[in-house]
């Protein structure tokens, strides 16, 4: 009775530790220690300062590869991806986003265009004539807008958590508390990072202001894309309605889509091994 009674308890305990245990959705890991960069610096483009790094930039790379980072965030969410693409021998690019980290912001109201611009005059001032680009949520969304009206500087794009319309997201994404954890980090990470350490708040104001208009593309668009797309997500994104992926798969041309499963938003952090394979296996197609 004793044994049967002690057998008991342990199934019990550990059942309930299962059960209390987070799953890798509901998990917001920290950024990995970025790699040592080749070269960074500044490059002066459109009205701002924008902060980029560079990493296996030697001769034999096959091919750049540029990653832009979400909204808020900043070009040190890729620590886990840097040593994978350049393991495989692609040359990194990484840039912070006009405002983000450390590059600067002007009077102009953020937009999609704007930003996208803000890379493409990145890719010349670097003397980089096409690159594939893998971007996370609003750095997806710059992904598309440089595929629509940037074509000849990109050679494909694997969207991760982007919308193509407002509708396309979650109306009580903001209330998620795995992203409520992510704007308070990066509240700290701005004011690690920014030349206007003081003005998070004022900044996260004018994102939002983008945020609730924008991206608005239309089907016809889409429709203009014509280099290689991947929409991908996690099954568990607190931001994207997952009817959303499937439409935007639909409207660009020949695009594919990809779900990480038991992830979300953040599946680049959740599930590094599994995002790393997924971006190599489409750069290699």
């Amino acid at each position: 009775m004793q044994k049967f009674l002690s057998f008991a308890l342990v199934v019990f305990l550990t059942s309930t530790a299962s059960a209390w245990a987070e799953e890798a959705w509901q998990t917001l890991p920290r950024f990995p220690p970025m790699p040592e960069a080749d070269t960074s610096g500044r490059a002066d483009v459109n009205d701002i300062s924008m902060y980029y790094a560079i990493y296996g930039g030697g001769n034999e790379a096959r091919e750049t590869v540029i990653l832009l980072h979400g909204g808020l965030g900043h070009s040190d969410i890729w620590g886990y991806q840097i040593p994978a693409l350049t393991a495989a021998g692609y040359r990194v690019v990484v840039a912070d986003s006009r405002g983000h980290g450390r590059s600067t912001r002007s009077d102009q109201s953020f937009g999609y265009a704007l930003m996208a611009s803000d890379v493409a005059a990145l890719l010349s001032s670097l003397k980089i004539a096409q690159a594939a680009v893998i971007g996370w949520s609003d750095g997806g969304i710059i992904g598309l807008e440089l595929a629509m009206n940037h074509a000849d500087q990109v050679s494909r794009v694997f969207a991760f958590g982007a919308n193509t319309n407002v509708a396309g997201t979650r109306a009580d994404g903001a209330d998620n508390p795995v992203f409520k954890r992510y704007m308070q980090n990066m509240g700290n990470e701005y004011a690690r990072l920014s030349q206007t350490p003081a003005q998070y708040e004022d900044f996260v104001e004018q994102v939002t202001k983008m945020w609730a208009t924008q991206p608005n593309y239309t089907a016809d668009q889409l429709a203009t894309i014509q280099v290689p797309v991947m929409i991908a997500d996690g099954d568990h994104d607190e931001a994207i309605r997952q009817e959303h992926n499937q439409e935007m798969a639909g409207l660009i041309p020949g695009a594919r889509l990809t779900l990480f499963q038991g992830a979300s938003h953040f599946a680049f952090l959740q599930k590094p091994e599994q995002f790393n394979t997924a971006i190599l296996e489409f750069l290699r197609e």
